[in-house]
């Protein structure tokens, strides 16, 4: 009995950002036993420890990277631990843990209080429980809006039961940002939803969930509770203005690209409707309705780019955070017009945020260079190959060129831990960066150094 509440005192113990990663690990560890249980796959067997810990880390990262087709290779049982795994990662692990909590009754403390603000990356403490609330009911009200729609095209084509399962799981999976389809078959593994890249309402209805989820749960509540854009915080703004310009651009760059290419055939307003699905998946979704291996090479690698920047903070969606990409191109203009300050829509930045982003971008570039190199060194594939894949898992988007059911030990082992450090490591990260700029009780003397 004494150790059992040592062991949950040390849990209360741990700072609300460290808290959230050790939730995250539980959580994959967890996901990871199930999905190696021999009963979790079709086939007779376990799938092996590597591949379970994989499938288990994307799914709690919301990532969508596979080493196994979902729909032909793991049970009923084993495709409903994804998604419940899928659901937990998106909500957040400690939003999911408290959502059982209020359920059972039980009253918040300052603690879980802290963080679930941690996990939310609210900026007030005041009222986090009636967001987290909100959160839930707006979370699986869109879920269920989703599936509906889906259910509309896939029950027809599948079957009730079969085509209902398919529209909560894809609804689950968009929302999410995660990227996991059960559309495969043996036949025919790893399709995603490419066989309705013709269906408006699929690509539709699974775009707008990848977008709803993306945006971030602070800029839902600026919505839903202030609605007039002016009023909105300098966050929403950020959120809401780069989320525009990062998909009309790249829908409009898509289009031409890939007009003639892997959309040759199609009609214009199909051309459109998938130019914009395969802008907006990049944004850590995952899904695609284009083969992604046979786009040109522009079209890669711009999807590159729009999966290293991800989607807002405190979403379903990884990357290093859209606000972080907005503040560091401001970041660059204000040196560039030498001012100190850094503004943005008629508002100063804190020099400290400025200082987070920028090390997160740094901190981002560096592991995807260290995967990509290390996936080199194991002979996973060709360059754009491997760097497509690492910028991948770092965006936890799921998107690939086909190298992964083939990646050695060595190089799913490295996606792995790609991400969950893509999934986590901004909130440790920014937690470090805090603690760091307190104020010292001494200073060292100024140094000269050239840069640049």
């Amino acid at each position: 009995m004494k150790r059992v509440l040592k062991g949950n005192n040390l849990f209360r113990s741990l700072p609300p950002a460290t808290l959230i990663v050790v939730a995250f690990l539980l959580a994959i560890i967890t996901g990871t036993i199930l999905l190696i249980m021999p009963f979790a796959t079709k086939a007779t067997g376990s799938i092996g420890l590597a591949n379970a810990l994989f499938t288990a880390t994307s799914a709690v990262c919301v990532t969508g990277l596979v080493v196994a087709d979902t729909a032909s290779t793991w049970s009923i049982f084993g495709q409903t631990v994804i998604i419940i795994l899928i659901q937990i990662g998106g909500l957040g692990i400690m939003t999911a843990a408290s959502t059982f909590s209020l359920i059972l009754g039980r009253r918040m403390g300052l603690k879980e209080r802290l963080t679930i603000q941690e996990s939310l990356n609210e900026f007030n403490l005041q009222g986090v429980v009636k967001l987290f609330r909100y959160i839930i009911i707006a979370t699986f009200t869109v879920e269920g809006i989703g599936a509906l729609l889906l259910a509309t095209r896939f029950i027809p084509e599948f079957g009730f039961f079969n085509g209902l399962a398919k529209s909560v799981f894809h609804s689950i999976s968009a929302f999410c940002n995660a990227g996991f389809d059960i559309m495969g078959t043996a036949a025919a593994p790893f399709v995603s939803i490419t066989g309705f890249n013709k269906d408006f309402i699929v690509v539709m209805t699974i775009s707008l969930l990848f977008v709803v989820g993306g945006l971030g749960f602070v800029v839902w509540k600026d919505i839903i509770r202030v609605r007039k854009f002016k009023n909105f915080m300098l966050h929403s703004k950020v959120v809401i203005i780069m989320t525009a310009i990062l998909i009309s651009v790249g829908t409009i760059l898509l289009f031409i690209f890939e007009f003639g290419n892997t959309m040759e055939g199609m009609g214009f307003f199909q051309r459109l409707y998938n130019s914009f699905f395969h802008a907006v998946t990049p944004r850590t979704a995952g899904f695609n309705t284009l083969p992604v291996d046979q786009m040109l090479p522009q079209s890669q690698f711009l999807t590159m780019i729009l999966m290293f920047i991800g989607a807002a903070p405190g979403s379903t969606g990884g990357g290093i955070k859209i606000t972080t990409f907005a503040i560091v191109i401001f970041a660059i203009i204000s040196f560039m017009k030498n001012t100190e300050e850094v503004n943005m829509l008629k508002r100063k930045v804190n020099p400290t945020v400025v200082r987070k982003a920028l090390s997160i971008l740094f901190v981002g570039l560096s592991l995807v260079f260290i995967t990509t190199f290390v996936l080199l060194l194991s002979g996973a594939g060709t360059f754009k190959e491997c760097i497509f894949e690492a910028v991948s898992a770092f965006g936890t988007v799921g998107l690939s060129t086909g190298i992964t059911p083939s990646l050695p030990l060595v190089g799913k082992l490295m996606i792995t831990i790609t991400m969950f450090v893509g999934r986590v490591g901004p909130l440790a990260l920014a937690l470090s960066l805090t603690q760091l700029a307190a104020k010292k009780p001494y200073t060292y003397p100024e140094g000269k150094i050239a840069v640049g």
